[in-house]
């Protein structure tokens, strides 16, 4: 049977990754890049959609395991009755080809061990020819080739390799699978001892930057390595998530691509990013946001591919049963073609945190800027699809407003605090006529709340980010009543749904349920540390921190009442909520600590500007 998604462990090596489960199989791994159709796609199928498998040749789950140090290099260890073995997976720093090591290592005594490839392109779908050649395995079908190399001999037959070796105590064996296009001539393997050490180097290189030394610092570092880890070095794009179709309910049809680039991320990204010292990190998913965002404002797409384009068509892969059966399995994201208005709010508001934080701007991105603006007056009032995404008819979400509402802010503080060029007057007067708007037809006052959207009986936990983006300050009794009734409302056994899918008839469109949204969730965190509620916060963080898995990582949603992570994993929304609340947290309890009520609450957004506190209703 399947892996649980929370077995999982994550290598990559900045362009690709691969998931690692307790048994010692690989069953998941898309070569060369994070979005290419995978040659491991036993997660969503069995091991006939492709897998490797290095474990003792009895099989069992792992006693042990672990990252070495701060770094994506997975130590899985199993005590048997003829010893104790471990298990080494990376993936070194991207050289002329990627790489998956696996590394063999007697700890005690003499264990058989027993390692199986079985490898299938285009996710499950393709058995390549497999052929001996100077010593090595090459498989080979159409554009794509693996290599296989192997200290100890490798057999093959019907498309699987595989090896039964013993390894006993203080001995180590390596394998070393490395892609290339197949019409290229072999690329040279890795060597396999070195390609440890570097790869240990690198991520201790690169967490060494870290300043975040407050509370928390262990949970921090492991979600920044693993941000990190899903980023697409040569552009700079931050994926969502490392794989696709992971369900969002066990068995149901929730399932979606996230091996792409959200623009909404980027915002929450940058915070976690400029937060903890990546000012390079941030520059580059910075300049990644303007290059996708560059041209017609009106063609704005709120997700991309990971090199900035713009077409990924969705389609199914009737062949693979899905995870657990969880169908159907998607590839590619229908969402890119929705109108979501939150998104030109969320890139202004982007792009404005990059400014005040220190990051040189340029006169092409202000252009940019300008353009987005002149879309977003004439788009504001139109009814759109939400930050959700939903597949039901459009509606006017509050959050979206609100949105829309940021951009002009941020281009208002733009002119007044770093001396820009624009109608600001003009900017101003639609600022508050979007302000007046949202408090008018946005906000239940028999119920204290603001609503999902215009006219709405239900909530979304996305109201929680209106005190985040200054639209009402903290202390606003609406702002107050909103996180009760979302609290309240979309409680799911003390954690949050993003909103009941069946109000107001069924919003999204979609059948079926969902978990917990991990995400969602630290935003109630930041919500009620907001509203001086800071018990209650860290009450909540701790036990968010809890339903990581043994190695730290978090998927999108949780099941609560399987007590399983749900979604695509690694998420790094999830991940970047974690580190801002840690941080937001930290902020408090240094607040609580000094009196000093300026470092409390969520110092990473920008606060309300005093015309803002002034004009609102």
């Amino acid at each position: 049977m399947t892996a649980r998604i929370e077995d999982h462990g994550l290598i990559g090596d900045l362009q690709t990754a691969a998931l690692v489960d307790r048994t010692g199989t690989i069953d998941w791994l898309c070569l060369p890049r994070f979005d290419s159709p995978a040659c491991f796609a036993a997660l969503l199928g069995d091991e006939r959609a492709g897998s490797w498998v290095l474990a003792p040749r009895r099989g069992g789950t792992c006693t042990r395991r672990r990252y070495r140090g701060d770094s994506l290099v997975l130590e899985t260890e199993w005590e048997t009755p003829e010893g104790t073995v471990r298990v080494v997976d990376l993936m070194p720093p991207r050289g002329q080809a990627p790489d998956v090591v696996r590394i063999v290592e007697g700890v005690s005594g003499r264990v058989p061990v027993r390692t199986e490839l079985v490898l299938r392109f285009d996710y499950g779908a393709v058995p390549p020819w497999i052929r001996t050649v100077d010593g090595e395995l090459a498989g080979v079908a159409g554009p794509d080739a693996v290599w296989v190399r192997s200290e100890v001999p490798l057999e093959h037959r019907d498309g699987t390799v595989w090896a039964d070796l013993e390894v006993a105590a203080g001995q180590s064996v390596a394998f070393v699978l490395t892609h290339a296009p197949s019409h290229l001539p072999r690329p040279c393997a890795a060597d396999p001892h070195r390609a440890l050490r570097d790869t240990l180097d690198a991520w201790s290189d690169w967490i060494g930057a870290c300043d975040h030394t407050g509370d928390w610092e262990d949970a921090v570092r492991r979600s920044l390595l693993t941000l990190k880890a899903l980023t697409y070095a040569p552009t700079g794009g931050i994926l969502a998530a490392a794989t696709t179709s992971l369900p969002e309910q066990l068995g149901g049809s929730r399932n979606w691509d996230y091996r792409y680039c959200w623009l909404r991320d980027a915002t929450f990204t940058l915070q976690a990013l400029l937060g903890t010292g990546y000012l390079a990190e941030a520059r580059d998913w910075r300049d990644w946001l303007l290059r996708a965002a560059a041209g017609d404002p009106a063609q704005l797409r709120i997700v991309y591919a990971l090199d900035g384009s713009r077409r990924i068509p969705e389609v199914e892969v009737p062949w693979l049963a899905g995870y657990q059966g969880a169908a159907p399995v998607r590839v590619g994201n229908a969402a890119a073609g929705q109108f979501q208005l939150d998104v030109w709010g969320e890139v202004l508001d982007g792009l404005h945190l990059a400014r005040t934080s220190g990051l040189a701007g340029s006169e092409d991105g202000w252009d940019l800027q300008r353009a987005l603006l002149d879309f977003l007056e004439g788009a504001w009032s139109q009814p759109d699809n939400g930050l959700w995404e939903v597949r039901g008819p459009r509606r006017h979400f509050v959050h979206s407003k609100v949105m829309a509402w940021a951009g002009l802010d941020r281009a208002v503080r733009a002119v007044e605090d770093f001396g820009l060029d624009g109608p600001v007057d003009r900017w101003r007067r639609l600022r508050q006529e979007i302000h007046d708007d949202v408090c008018a037809r946005g906000y239940d006052a028999d119920r204290g709340t603001f609503t999902q959207f215009y006219g709405s009986s239900g909530v979304d936990a996305a109201l929680l980010l209106l005190p985040r983006v200054g639209f009402l300050p903290w202390d606003d009794p609406r702002v107050v009543g909103t996180v009760t009734t979302v609290q309240r409302e979309l409680d799911h056994d003390g954690l949050l749904l993003r909103y009941r899918v069946d109000a107001d008839g069924g919003v999204d469109g979609l059948p079926g349920d969902e978990g917990a949204f991990l995400a969602c969730s630290f935003w109630l965190a930041d919500a009620l540390a907001g509203i001086d509620r800071r018990a209650e916060a860290e009450a909540l963080f701790t036990r968010l921190l809890g339903l990581r898995n043994d190695l730290g990582l978090l998927s999108e949603e949780y099941d609560v009442a399987a007590g399983r992570q749900v979604g695509n994993t690694p998420q790094a929304f999830s991940h970047v909520g974690l580190v801002n609340t840690a941080r937001h947290l930290s902020g408090s309890r240094a607040a609580a600590r000094t009196g000093d009520p300026r470092t409390g609450g969520s110092r990473a957004a920008p606060a309300p500007p005093p015309s803002t506190r002034r004009t609102a209703p």
